[in-house]
Order: C-alpha cells, then sequence, then structure tokens
C-alpha cells in the first residue's frame, strides 16, 4: 500500500472510533438518565404506597422547604417499608410523629441576630442643616 491510502484508511479508522466514542457517551448518559428515572419512579411508588394522601402532601411541602431533609425522610421511609417496620399506610398524624422523631435525634443550629441600636440609630430630629 502506498502512503497516501495507509494515510486515508488512517484517518477514517480514526473518525470511526471518535464517532463510537462519542455515541457511546450519550448512550451511556442516556442509560443513566433512564436508570436515574426508573429509580425515581420506583421510590414515588413505594411512597405513594405507604403513605396517605395527606401524608404525602405534608413530604412534599418538607421537601420544598428543606429538600435535604426532605431526602432523608423519604429514604429513611422507603428503608422502614422494605424491612418490614411498616404494615399499613402511615396517616398524617404518624407522619408528624416520625418528623418529630427524627427532628429530636438531628442536631439543632439556632442562629440568632444581635442587633446594635446605637449604630443604627439614626434620628432625623438631630440633623442641624
Amino acid at each position: 500500500m502506498a502512503d497516501p491510502e495507509l494515510e486515508e484508511l488512517r484517518k477514517q479508522r480514526l473518525a470511526q472510533m471518535q464517532s463510537q466514542f462519542k455515541g457511546g457517551d450519550q448512550q451511556s448518559a442516556a442509560k443513566a438518565q433512564e436508570d436515574a428515572r426508573a429509580q425515581e419512579d420506583a421510590k414515588h411508588s413505594i411512597l405513594s404506597q405507604i403513605l396517605d394522601q395527606s401524608a404525602r402532601a405534608r413530604l412534599n411541602t418538607l421537601s420544598l422547604g428543606k429538600p435535604e431533609k426532605g431526602r432523608m425522610v423519604e429514604n429513611m421511609l422507603i428503608r422502614m417499608a422494605q424491612s418490614g417496620q411498616i404494615r399499613g399506610k402511615i396517616s398524617e398524624a404518624d407522619f408528624i410523629g416520625i418528623l418529630e422523631s427524627v427532628n429530636s435525634q438531628m442536631p439543632q443550629n439556632k442562629t440568632s441576630v444581635k442587633f446594635d441600636r446605637r449604630r443604627a440609630a439614626f434620628d432625623s430630629d438631630d440633623d442641624d442643616f
């Protein structure tokens, strides 16, 4: 084979490998996205089986306000259901009890705001212009 033919074959093979590699990335990303969607669907179906409507609404409200805490409670409920600790549907009162026990176990971060009135005391009567 002559050099130009060999070079052309190399370019074709390189282009083919690059297209396969890029296609593989798209396929793996699509597969990962599909797996994540399937996991979300499974999680939602389990939660709808173990929570009644009002408890589910409270969980959604919690997730909107504090997403990290909402995910933690969802995962805890799913683990409890999978281990057999939850037998029937959880009512809103039971869910509130679970939330209170979770809150008592979590460390409380208390923040306080101190306002120094002496520095911020700008009175319009003191202006002598």
